[in-house]
């Protein structure tokens, strides 16, 4: 129904036309198609409450494109400009900025500063840095690589991460290693607690009492660890440690255990041990790969949870929370859940040294 208190809204036949065609068309931006189609509905003698419930919007939208219609037509369907001070910056600077930043140095620097560049480019550092953000750029940033050089480097990622993924059937899967030097740390000052808009503090400086090496061994199904301390990690202690794990492992199961190339893990002593315990099987991950051995994310959340913010004031106190740690994680251990197969790992490898292979490189 219309309504008397409006103004009539009529169309000429071109108008009409150029309205259908901007609320069908696909490539109309949303909002314009949305006016053609509240102008084209007012023409049909509708009130603003009408239109407003036929197309899903509110009255006011409605009032305010019937107004701008009668009063500028087919133009006043367009975005006014926007308030503001109009831009300043050209494309062609925004260019020298990302150009400059990605293949120049300044001179006697590693990398470009904000100031540094605005200077060169003649806008502001805040200008700088909005275009720095806007095109993922972070030239103050740096992140170390290592290409691991081992021969049998995809040979190795599918045996261990075979071992993840499906495990042998009356076995158990161990990923172990050795932290060494814990240093047992206490602070110089007493740790301040933290307090409502304070966090906890702690003196820079600190006394050491001694370190100790940490043997771990995480089962992959479980989560639960087997963890022996030691004064040093020589390759009678890795033998020792295997004979801990021997001991409380199930003797039914085989038992595979996954470590690095360390020299300790591949002595005589330790090839000895293996011949007497055949149920025992060393895998070795690739070289400069820790990142494929599940127990680093565990010494990770040691080093978190109870190391990073320790203070201990003896070589024993800090064996001890070691060894409580531990024993808190067993309780309720959890495993971590391994989600790449070797294939996705070796191709995302070889897409990294084609990345840093080529000519830009």
């Amino acid at each position: 129904m219309g309504d008397s208190r409006l103004q009539p809204l009529e169309l000429s036949e071109d108008e009409r036309l150029t309205l259908q065609g901007w609320a069908k068309r696909r490539t109309t931006a949303q909002g314009l198609a949305k006016r053609a189609r509240i102008v084209l509905a007012c023409a049909d003698g509708l009130s603003n409450t009408a239109v407003a419930a036929r197309l899903d919007t509110d009255r006011g939208t409605v009032a305010r494109w019937r107004t701008r219609f009668l009063r500028d037509r087919l133009d006043g369907l367009s975005d006014e400009p926007r308030p503001g001070v109009p831009r300043t910056i050209t494309d062609a600077q925004v260019e020298e900025v990302v150009v400059r930043t990605l293949e120049e140095t300044p001179e006697g620097a590693t990398h470009w500063s904000k100031r540094e560049l605005a200077r060169r480019v003649g806008i502001s550092p805040t200008s700088v840095l909005r275009i720095w953000r806007a095109f993922g750029l972070q030239p103050w940033r740096t992140e170390d690589f290592k290409i691991s050089p081992d021969p049998l480097l995809i040979d190795k990622i599918r045996d261990v991460v075979g071992l993840y993924l499906a495990p042998p059937a009356n076995a158990v899967v161990f990923a172990m290693d050795e932290k060494p030097q814990i240093q047992a740390l206490e602070r110089t000052a007493p740790v301040l607690p933290m307090v409502p808009g304070v966090p906890e503090r702690r003196s820079f400086d600190y006394v050491r009492h001694g370190t100790v090496d940490l043997f771990a061994a995480l089962n992959t199904a479980t989560g639960k660890v087997i963890g022996t301390l030691s004064a040093q990690h020589r390759a009678v202690d890795f033998r020792d440690f295997l004979a801990e794990i021997d001991r409380q492992t199930d003797p039914g199961l085989a038992v595979h255990v996954i470590c690095d190339n360390l020299s300790a893990h591949k002595a005589p002593v330790v090839h000895k041990w293996l011949l007497a315990h055949p149920r025992f099987e060393l895998h070795f991950t690739p070289t400069y790969s820790s990142w494929i051995n599940q127990v680093e994310r565990w010494f990770a959340e040691l080093e978190r949870r109870c190391l990073e913010r320790g203070v201990f004031c003896s070589l024993d106190e800090l064996k001890t929370a070691l060894e409580d740690w531990i024993k808190t994680w067993n309780e309720q251990a959890r495993p971590f859940k391994w989600t790449k197969t070797a294939d996705q790992i070796i191709d995302r490898i070889c897409r990294y040294c084609d990345r840093i292979s080529g000519p830009a490189h």
